[in-house]
């Protein structure tokens, strides 16, 4: 029996019609008890409501503060999660502590600790500045991923490699520039590649908790108090948008930078 082949560009033309007429068949389904308003929008009065109504236009203004409080927790969180892969990798022993460490900022009800971090951190300095919260909780989420990762790309470094290297009397900074860092960095840039879009929830996640008035969390706020579904669905199918096109470009930058990798794939 043989297997037809669809092209990748092919099968993403097809899941993205498929996922557009199962969101109208729903749209078409789903009908509220008492007629006051639409819970599910058809994709046309989402088009209608960014681009028809002109609101796509402003919507840099809406996402700035939350890319840019995304970008700075990336930046800490994985930060951490790297220093925190290297201890292990220096002292085998502590990987049992550090891992359970990484899991627990993973298993942590993250609204409770929104709720928590606002009270201790507080929300934006400024208007229009990103949120405190939205930072320490686009931190937060990253953590665990790029520290699982970082380890297990450490560990698959080649033992025989490793032997040359200390055979030639290198010590373990040379076996770790030499082999382990070259062995690690697919699994490492994964990893940063996985919390490319979880960064961004975690941001929009600490600005919907409130404290700031700027932001994705703030106009979903808004939005719903408004009883704007269309609204509220366009903004988040932006913020697909933005975390799907995030992924992608990384996606091309871990293809460039470990070559080996992806023709070994293909």
């Amino acid at each position: 029996m043989t297997r037809v082949h669809i092209p990748g560009w092919l099968a993403s033309i097809i899941g993205g019609v498929s996922l557009v007429a199962l969101w109208w068949l729903l749209a078409v389904l789903v009908k509220p008890a008492d007629g006051t308003f639409t819970p599910v929008p058809t994709p046309w009065q989402v088009v209608d409501w960014l681009f028809v109504q002109g609101n796509i236009s402003g919507a840099w203004s809406v996402f700035q503060p939350t890319i840019t409080a995304a970008g700075i927790g990336y930046l800490w969180g994985n930060v951490i999660a790297l220093l925190l892969a290297t201890v292990v990798l220096v002292f085998p022993r502590t990987e049992t502590v550090i891992t359970q460490i990484a899991v627990v900022t993973y298993c942590l009800p993250i609204v409770a600790v929104g709720g928590i971090s606002i009270v201790v951190l507080g929300g934006a300095p400024n208007p229009g500045d990103p949120s405190k919260t939205a930072i320490f909780l686009a931190a937060l989420v990253c953590v665990f991923t790029t520290v699982v990762g970082a380890i297990l790309g450490f560990k698959s470094a080649d033992r025989a490699s490793l032997d040359v290297v200390r055979v030639y009397g290198g010590g373990p900074l040379t076996q770790l520039r030499k082999v382990r860092l070259i062995a690690a960095l697919p699994a490492i840039l994964t990893a940063l590649q996985i919390a490319v879009p979880t960064a961004f929830l975690g941001a929009v996640l600490g600005e919907y908790l409130g404290s700031i008035s700027a932001g994705v969390g703030p106009t979903l706020i808004r939005l719903q108090g408004q009883l704007d579904t269309a609204g509220v669905w366009s903004v988040f199918l932006l913020c697909a948008v933005f975390a799907l096109v995030a992924y992608g470009l990384f996606g091309l930058v871990i293809k460039l930078v470990t070559p080996w990798v992806a023709g070994k794939a293909s």
